[in-house]
């Protein structure tokens, strides 16, 4: 019995420890130095580079869209619908300049008994179309009112 104690005797004292890794203090000689060439601005100059011009959306994609919103109104049964240039030039092209496609294709869309809210050539122009009668026999607005 005696050889048990002392075998528990010798396991008792060794004791398991993980070994630690030292740890290492960042000094002057240990840390990065990059050479004074890549830390210095380079002087090269670069070109920019222009985007080609963009491509505006032709007329008949607004028309589309127009009476697309004239047909959707239909469906819902609404009376009318009213359409801003801004808006539309927004919702279809947003940042571009082409505002002058977009009221063209607004008026182009105009037929018989449909009117202008607010009358002009720019963003504020608006136009209330009616949708309970699209059929296409009806006159363009232009035909009727010269």
């Amino acid at each position: 019995m005696p050889a048990k104690k002392k075998a528990t005797t010798e396991a008792a004292a060794v004791e398991v420890t993980p070994e630690k890794k030292p740890v290492r203090k960042r000094t002057a000689k240990t840390a990065a130095v990059k050479p004074a060439e890549t830390t210095a601005k380079k002087t090269t100059r670069r070109t920019k580079k222009t985007a080609p011009a963009a491509e505006h959306l032709p007329i008949q994609k607004y028309k589309d869209v127009i009476n697309w919103k004239k047909g959707e109104a239909h469906a819902w049964n609404w009376l009318y619908i009213e359409v801003n240039a801004g808006d539309l030039l927004t919702e279809l092209e947003a940042g571009a300049d082409n505002m002058a496609v977009c009221v063209e294709a607004i008026k182009d869309c105009m037929l018989e008994g449909d009117y202008y809210i607010v009358e002009a050539d720019d963003a504020a122009l608006t136009v209330r179309y009616y949708t309970d009668n699209l059929n296409e026999w009806r006159r363009k607005y232009s035909e009727v009112n010269g």
